[in-house]
């Protein structure tokens, strides 16, 4: 019998628990930092209202970390959220389900050389498995029948119809659906994973009708400390649960705590750049460049005041896409009164990383974005704030927020002072061949140079991605749960 103990019952780990389990041989238990519910209706009212983003100061469900978005002369401070909640950050986002595109799958292919596991051709099935589509139902590129329902608003607000027709008047063509393969640039409606005005997180879709195997065990409230290992095996975990101290065995360990804590885990254990490690006076189990790159869509955001009746919706209906640039304007009101348009680079050149601070583990890494260092990256943000600024002109809105023009220096600076990060951190434990320099896993998600151990989650995702996360965070889990259940 097969046993594989899961640390994070996020969005993937919902996901790996409740694929594999479905072999009555394979035992898996799942372990969570946060809370579980064990019925949809028993979930706080804020995390399954989808016109609500749960992210308020007190609220007990969420990783807080600091963070340096960037730093041109004067550091720019920023925080970052990531859910702490059995469903992870899939239980307080704002529900934008939309895939990775052709493109993104090319260059992440590349990466790997002759492998296909990561083609497009590849991953469609896997998306189209992952999700109910209750606008298209089943064809060559949608899925009827999987876990997660998907729906796009048919009755959008009065602000997102201005702004579909601004981006028509501009010249911008509209987009049926951004989730088929032929989508391009243009305005669209927003795949969302809700079904009846409530969001639909991995944790309702996949784990809680899972719950009543024999072979399954979820144990919520459980802080994993590090990893075991004997030599280069992986074979358990240090945890906490309820002021005990405890260890975990298991014939196989997957960390799917998110890109930050997997790779913090792994450093914390022992698998990192050995000299900072030694450093922290962490015994080296194997080196390896864990979060030495990550990649995050840096945003910076207009705000506006328009004369429109407000309605409670998703917080993001539609988006313009325009290849590496993503427009969104926000439902929500983060300021009382005032609309906020984000403006998305979604494939910088410019790459962040992270390393602990201690060896503490109540102590959160250093994370710094390094957000606007190419000037490819500041070239296309510029530009695209000046199309912005015009779809907002079409809009008749109020701007309150306006950008500097003139000479690149004084827009730059503009630039930094109004930026912020969409908080989709991607890529701290790189997918990569075991001769990469750069790579942490192997594109079946074990980590090099040891044996027993998997990172499944975002962690692995080796180029920028075009679109929002969330979608390709449940295929990834999918596509390589095939293989862990054999």
């Amino acid at each position: 019998m097969t046993d594989t103990l899961i640390v994070g019952g996020g969005t993937a780990g919902c996901v790996l628990a409740a694929r594999l389990s479905e072999n009555p041989d394979h035992t898996v238990r799942l372990l969570e930092a946060g809370q579980l519910w064990r019925a949809p209706d028993g979930f706080p009212a804020e995390l399954l209202d989808a016109t609500r983003l749960p992210v308020g100061a007190d609220v007990p469900w969420l990783w807080r970390y600091p963070v340096t978005l960037a730093d041109d002369g004067v550091a720019v401070a920023g925080n970052i959220v990531r859910g702490k909640v059995i469903g992870g950050s899939g239980a307080v986002n704002g529900s934008y389900f939309v895939r990775a595109t052709v493109a993104d799958f090319a260059a992440w292919s590349r990466e790997l050389g002759s492998s296909k596991m990561w083609s497009f051709d590849a991953v469609l099935p896997t998306y189209c498995r992952s999700e109910r589509d209750l606008d298209f139902g089943e064809d060559s590129w949608h899925g009827a029948a999987g876990p997660i329902p998907v729906r796009r608003s048919a009755n959008p607000v009065p602000l997102s119809e201005e702004f579909a027709s601004a981006c028509a008047a501009v010249g911008f063509p509209v987009v049926p659906d951004l989730n088929a393969v032929s989508a391009s640039d243009g305005v669209g409606a927003v795949p969302c994973n809700i079904d009846d005005g409530r969001r639909v997180s991995t944790a309702s879709g996949y784990l809680l009708p899972a719950l009543s195997r024999p072979n399954l065990t979820v144990q919520d409230a459980t802080t994993v400390l590090r990893l075991r290992f004997r030599g280069t095996r992986a074979i358990g975990v240090d945890v906490v649960r309820e002021d005990r101290a405890e260890t975990l065995w298991a014939d196989h360990i997957v960390l799917s705590a998110g890109a930050i804590e997997s790779a913090a885990m792994l450093l914390r254990s022992g698998i990192g750049d050995a000299g900072h490690l030694r450093a922290l006076d962490i015994p080296v189990v194997h080196p390896a460049p864990v979060g030495a790159w990550f990649t995050d869509h840096p945003e910076v955001g207009l705000e506006y005041r328009l004369d429109a009746p407000e309605r409670a919706t998703v917080p993001l209906e539609y988006v313009l896409e325009l290849d590496d640039i993503e427009i969104r304007p926000y439902t929500v009101a983060f300021t009382p009164g005032i609309q906020r348009l984000g403006v998305a680079l979604m494939r910088p050149q410019s790459a962040g990383a992270l390393r602990l601070r201690s060896a503490d583990p109540a102590i959160p890494p250093l994370i710094e974005h390094r957000y606007l260092a190419a000037e490819h990256d500041r070239a296309r943000l510029r530009g695209a704030v000046a199309t912005a600024s015009e779809v907002l002109h079409r809009m008749s809105a109020r701007a309150r927020t306006t950008p500097v023009p003139g000479p690149p220096k004084a827009a730059d600076a503009w630039l930094y002072a109004n930026l912020a990060t969409s908080q989709h951190l991607s890529g701290t434990c790189r997918m990569g061949s075991a001769d990469d320099e750069r790579a942490v896993v192997d594109e079946l998600c074990r980590v090099h140079g040891v044996a027993g151990l998997s990172v499944i989650d975002l962690s692995v995702v080796p180029v920028p991605l075009s679109r929002g996360p969330q979608a390709t965070t449940v295929m990834i889990a999918e596509n390589v749960a095939d293989y862990l259940g054999r």
